[in-house]
């Protein structure tokens, strides 16, 4: 699934969501990352939402997120529950969806202005 979006606002965005690349404005990504509002942690480690552990997410946290959006590729997986727990017990939402989804609603939540981390896993 390939998504488009035009905008002009004031923080990284989205351009397109394919199986194995991310296009961030107009960078294409071909690991897994982490998106900010105001910048990009490249080469992510992680390749599988199952097995995320407590260590993946140290990067995340750092990142000072009000809400994480997990995009775990074309289908949604759920991490280890461990793993969800310790978000919550940050008081950090975290969301689990396909990165499509993640895209859309990564964006509208940047432009809202809310602190939102994208993380975004590829094979």
């Amino acid at each position: 699934m390939e998504l488009s979006f035009e905008h002009p606002g004031e923080y990284l965005f989205v351009r397109r969501v394919g199986a194995d690349t991310i296009t961030i404005v107009d960078r294409d990504f071909h690991k897994s990352l982490l998106l900010t509002p105001e910048k990009v942690v490249e080469d992510w480690g992680v390749t599988d939402a199952t097995q995320l552990g407590l260590a993946d997410i140290e990067t995340i946290v750092a990142l000072a997120p009000e809400l994480v959006l997990l995009g775990t590729g074309q289908r949604q997986v759920f991490p280890p529950a461990e793993v969800m727990a310790a978000f919550l017990r940050r008081g950090i939402g975290i969301e689990a969806m396909t990165n499509g989804a993640a895209a859309r609603t990564y964006t509208l939540l940047a432009g809202e202005g809310r602190r939102v981390v994208a993380a975004f896993i590829l094979p």
